[in-house]
């Protein structure tokens, strides 16, 4: 995996992560490595990856395969002779990895949106009318994503009181929400959709994100126009990006669509992955879930997100939406874990929760492959402070 560290006196820069060490790839293209890729240095001595993925995916990839094999036949070498090259990550600090130009947060987790549905419509559809027919999105605030690790602080903002009248006071009903976020490569023209069998070429690589939500101020904010307040203070993403082609070996079809959706929007093959994901509050493991839930697949969103000409660029984030289950142990969200409070979480040290408390550490992690060869996709945590 990818990412942006610095150590010691050494200025933030690409990274590799390799079991307990990270590769310094500045480093390794000045000993002439990436010789025969005709790769500048410098793009390695950068604080984002940028311009990296900005070098496009066969590039990308070809470079994935010289470092697999100057791990594999070199390893031992670069330990002993170049000890700058070889570092461990504990003495490195992680920075956010990207610079996100714009952020769009997507509701692709069908089985989020019915609970959330049957809450708050309990005599209706579950399920509004669009939502079958498109994946459906907001834009968020890139500004406000922060790299794991980093203190979440409680936000404040307009609720409704126990009078139904509103006043401005620390949200108490924080909550996360488990998230798989896409980091954009590849720029799009403006006015030029992106057609589905295209779409996934877009794609430099895969996060785990972490959409905070205080859900009492979006309750009373968001209509007619969506999040606001209640989402823009916060969002978590882990340091390390997954490169995408790294997940072919777990491609999976998702579940069936119907209605069947439009021309632009049908797949012309499996487009989901088998992504194992957990949840833990605390030290206590409070869901399960898996990518495969999701009802939109990545190229449709992205087929979407651009059918009206909207441009994407290097650096862009496209979240998925809360990936839920179908059962209760799978859910993504607080939310769905109380049942918008009415049923509190019991945990193992004899506390529950509702909500999220001040102190309390959210840490979600995610797999893929089977046992004997699971790889880890990293892991996003943050702590709340008041």
């Amino acid at each position: 995996m990818y990412g942006i560290f610095s150590y010691d006196i050494a200025s933030p820069r690409v990274g590799y992560r390799h079991g307990d060490f990270i590769l310094d790839l500045e480093t390794v293209a000045l000993l002439g490595y990436f010789k025969s890729l005709n790769i500048n240095p410098s793009v390695f001595a950068q604080p984002v990856l940028n311009p990296f993925m900005a070098l496009g995916r066969a590039t990308c990839r070809a470079v994935s395969d010289r470092i697999g094999e100057l791990l594999a036949n070199n390893e031992a070498a670069l330990r002993e002779v170049h000890d700058q090259v070889l570092i461990r990550a504990s003495r490195a600090t992680l920075h956010r990895p990207v610079h996100i130009g714009d952020y769009t947060d997507f509701y692709a987790g069908i089985h989020h949106a019915e609970n959330v549905g049957r809450m708050f419509r309990p005599d209706g559809d579950p399920l509004l009318a669009n939502y079958r027919h498109m994946p459906v999105a907001y834009h968020g605030r890139s500004s406000s994503i922060v790299v794991s690790g980093t203190p979440i602080r409680r936000p404040s903002g307009q609720v409704l009181n126990a009078e139904k009248q509103p006043e401005c006071r620390p949200s108490a009903a924080l909550d996360f929400e488990l998230e798989l976020g896409l980091v954009i490569g590849k720029a799009s023209p403006l006015g030029q959709p992106v057609p589905i069998t295209e779409a996934e070429d877009y794609i430099f690589g895969l996060v785990l994100f972490n959409d905070w939500s205080a859900r009492d101020i979006q309750r009373w904010e968001y209509q007619p126009l969506g999040p606001f307040l209640g989402k823009n203070f916060g969002s978590s993403m882990s340091a390390w990006v997954l490169p995408f082609h790294e997940l072919e070996p777990v491609r999976c079809a998702g579940p069936e669509q119907h209605p069947r959706p439009l021309p632009y929007l049908q797949p012309s093959g499996p487009g989901h992955f088998d992504i194992q994901l957990e949840v833990w509050l605390n030290d206590a493991c409070i869901a399960r879930s898996n990518a495969q839930y999701l009802y939109w697949s990545f190229a449709q969103m992205i087929a979407h997100h651009t059918v009206n000409g909207c441009n994407l660029n290097v650096g862009d984030m496209l979240a998925t939406g809360t990936i839920s289950g179908p059962t209760p142990g799978e859910s993504g969200s607080l939310l769905e874990q109380s049942w918008n409070g009415t049923r509190p979480l019991p945990l193992p040290d004899g506390s529950t929760r509702t909500f999220l408390l001040d102190g309390d550490r959210v840490t979600m992690r995610a797999f893929f492959g089977p046992d004997e060869h699971r790889q880890e996709l990293g892991e996003v945590t943050g702590r709340i402070v008041g």
